[in-house]
């Protein structure tokens, strides 16, 4: 574990634009990793992250290491400027869209992790959406079947720390996103359950 001291800073829609290149550098390294196995594209990664830029509304958390240097970053915007993949499920499931804010990715290098980061990732998304009026939030995981052949021996889910932190998975709730995984020549669509959380109040 790294000891260096780190600050995370929020940025809200234009004022993302300056770590684009850094939030697509995250995702693309960290994401390679199971259970995404994400063969990340630099182009997809620009037309992707620009989003956030356009949105009103949308945040972007960036954690600082002491030299300037980016090693985590967690993102998050209104369920109803989602493409239609992400807001599919919950208008079929009847939830009110207006009420719901979307986490996006949180990612934390791994010489970085086991120092409350990802809490603050959490807990700061949490603090934004309740401050734009948002009751609930969400978020969703790719669901990989338990013998994958990818799949490392020690791997532990995230499932009970997000449980932990109030958030209740959803299986009638889910979404199919389509990449390409590492080691395959073409993309394929995979299933991401949602998870929800009720907000408290301010």
């Amino acid at each position: 574990m790294n000891a260096d001291p780190i600050d995370v800073r929020r940025f809200v829609g234009a004022e993302i634009s300056e770590h684009l290149d850094a939030l697509a550098t995250l995702r693309i390294a960290i994401f390679r990793a199971f259970p995404y196995l994400y063969d990340g594209d630099r182009a997809y990664e620009e037309t992707y992250l620009r989003r956030y830029v356009r949105t009103p509304g949308s945040v972007a958390l960036m954690a600082f290491a002491s030299d300037g240097r980016v090693v985590g970053a967690s993102t998050g915007a209104p369920l109803v400027a989602e493409p239609a993949e992400t807001r599919v499920p919950f208008e079929a499931a009847g939830e009110a869209l207006d009420d719901i804010f979307f986490c996006g990715e949180s990612l934390v290098e791994p010489a970085y992790r086991g120092r409350g980061i990802y809490r603050r990732f959490l807990q700061g998304r949490e603090a934004f959406a309740r401050e734009s009026g948002f009751t609930v939030c969400t978020f969703c995981a790719v669901d990989r079947p338990l013998d994958h052949p990818a799949r490392p021996y020690d791997y532990e889910s995230l499932d009970a720390i997000w449980e932990a932190f109030g958030y209740r998975k959803r299986p009638n709730l889910v979404a199919r996103y389509a990449w390409k995984d590492c080691g395959d020549t073409h993309q394929s669509e995979k299933p991401m359950t949602f998870w929800t959380k009720t907000l408290g109040p301010r």
